[in-house]
């Protein structure tokens, strides 16, 4: 990050108290190659009149990108997008590491960060903690907010349970453990069908968790990489999507084509039930933010507003 002290990101917790509408966001993620970051250029340059609230930068598996997650944060920030939201990991940091980078996102303006235990690194089947370290995402949070409590800390939750779920009341108490240590607001790893995220907002207002849900949505763009997705994250790949997604065989445009109309009609639900927000993993394309646009175009013809 730059030495010069830019002004502080208004906190993404105060727009969701504060919204007239609900709120649009994009997750971004660092490219591993020169036509990756192209990609992401054309990406940024492309969404920026669709005029999302916030977007987010990941972190990489086991922390491997985390300069360039900065690099690109900041380059949303010359774009005129914000707040920007990096993602921080306990994965391969100690906690005097940790401290080092919370000063350093601190330092650079930014007061908004999705706060996540992270994958293993690539080649390694499980977590392993750090020298030092931290094993989860609930420390992580009492960290940051103990080294800057003007941190507005995101946090992650799996509506169909976490790959690693012992049960739904455990994943539930440890979800409410993150939010006693700081958590300002909640989104939702990928799911396919509402009904799943209807239910874990159900489960969620009996364990006493009051904070903001945002839905995580995900566009299918073939059928091999909805399945790669699903498989990994443990979300379920529906049978009907399955199916119009294979129909498109070797066509690459009908098959996004489908997942995007699918996307659209989940979007449209969601709106019209209320939700605080949509949070897009829009995959560093243009294409996958069509969803919320057609989704906004068809409730707006459609005459049927959509509550703040």
């Amino acid at each position: 990050m730059k030495n010069e002290t830019p002004s502080a990101d208004p906190s993404i917790s105060d727009l969701l108290k504060n919204r007239t509408h609900p709120l649009l966001s994009y997750e971004f993620f660092p490219p591993k190659s020169e036509k990756g970051m192209n990609a992401l250029q054309e990406a940024i340059e492309g969404l920026l009149t669709t005029s999302p609230d916030f977007v987010t930068v990941t972190y990489g598996a086991g922390g491997s990108t985390r300069n360039l997650t900065f690099e690109i944060a900041a380059l949303l920030r010359r774009f005129q997008y914000g707040p920007v939201m990096p993602h921080l990991t306990c994965v391969g940091n100690s906690s005097e590491e940790l401290n080092h980078i919370a000063d350093q996102i601190h330092a650079g303006g930014y007061r908004n960060i999705m706060t996540l235990r992270g994958d293993p690194p690539q080649g390694q089947e499980h977590f392993e903690t750090a020298e030092g370290g931290l094993d989860c995402a609930r420390d992580l949070a009492l960290l940051l907010k103990a080294r800057h409590q003007d941190f507005c800390l995101g946090i992650a939750a799996y509506p169909e349970g976490h790959p690693e779920s012992r049960g739904e009341a455990a994943d539930m108490d440890y979800l409410k453990s993150k939010v006693d240590a700081g958590a300002s607001f909640i989104t939702t790893q990928l799911f396919l069908e509402n009904h799943h995220y209807y239910r874990f907002v159900e489960r969620c207002e009996k364990a006493g968790i009051d904070i903001p849900i945002l839905p995580g949505i995900m566009p299918a763009l073939s059928l091999a990489q909805i399945k790669r997705i699903t498989t990994m994250c443990g979300s379920t790949l529906p049978n009907a999507l399955a199916e119009k997604l294979n129909a498109a065989g070797g066509d690459a445009e009908a098959a996004m084509n489908s997942g995007i109309l699918w996307c659209t009609e989940q979007i449209i639900d969601l709106l019209k039930h209320g939700v605080p927000g949509i949070h897009l993993y829009i995959l560093n394309q243009i294409r996958p933010a069509m969803a919320y646009q057609l989704a906004q175009t068809f409730i707006e013809m459609t005459g049927k507003g959509v509550q703040p």
